[in-house]
């Protein structure tokens, strides 16, 4: 049996998925979580064979929920599952460790499809999340992420918040710069370093001042 956990914010959600796994043949489910620091405890306390994640959660972000416990749990393969289909999402999971990607949109048979492929050793997509890889790499990099900027994995805003942490603004500090609040700042600052695989955000500022950002540009 494979063993998996899941991890969604929406109960509703995750009730759902929870139906689907259990009818699912050669699949047990072991648990659930509704934020990355739950998944981290329970990923600890069961050993999932699996992990089907969310990326959007209060606090801890799918993201660096899975750089976490793909560093920290090595034989534990992490699923996305997510609503997020833009290559920027894509590519920041699978830099964190992530074995396949799903929208939730997907039926029985692509999640069945994926947690087998996984368990065999290989990253697997779903159908539509195929395409945009596939478009990825034949055409060059998304729209937005001009190869010759460092860092291209990072989206616009994400590299504005990355800037203004190399110029030394706490997460208050950012908020009112871009007119966000305080816990908009702080996902985008969880993506930012799980993008990075940054461990700390002294580790992210350091690795982007290094690459130029954040630098005074007056004069």
């Amino acid at each position: 049996m494979t063993t998996v956990l899941v991890v969604d914010d929406h109960e509703l959600f995750r009730a759902g998925m929870l139906a689907v796994l259990g009818a699912l043949p050669g699949i047990e489910v072991v648990g659930e979580a509704a934020t990355g620091e739950d998944a981290l405890d329970a990923v600890g306390r069961l050993d999932p064979d699996v992990v089907l994640m969310d990326l959007r959660m209060p606090g801890m972000g799918g993201l660096t929920a899975t750089a976490r416990v793909t560093e920290r749990h090595p034989r534990t393969r992490v699923v996305v599952l997510t609503m997020n289909e833009d290559p920027d999402s894509i590519f920041a999971a699978l830099r964190a460790g992530a074995r396949g990607y799903l929208l939730k949109e997907s039926g029985a048979e692509d999640v069945h499809r994926v947690v087998e492929g996984v368990m065999r050793g290989e990253a697997v997509f779903g159908p539509k999340v195929a395409e945009q890889v596939v478009r990825f790499f034949s055409v060059g990099s998304p729209a937005g992420a001009p190869a010759a900027l460092p860092f291209p994995q990072l989206t616009t805003r994400e590299r504005e918040v990355l800037d203004l942490m190399a110029r030394g603004l706490d997460n208050a500090g950012i908020a009112r710069r871009l007119f966000l609040s305080e816990k908009t700042v702080r996902n985008r600052v969880s993506d930012v370093l799980a993008k990075l695989q940054a461990g700390t955000r002294a580790e992210a500022v350091a690795r982007a001042r290094d690459a130029g950002i954040g630098e005074d540009r007056r004069g």
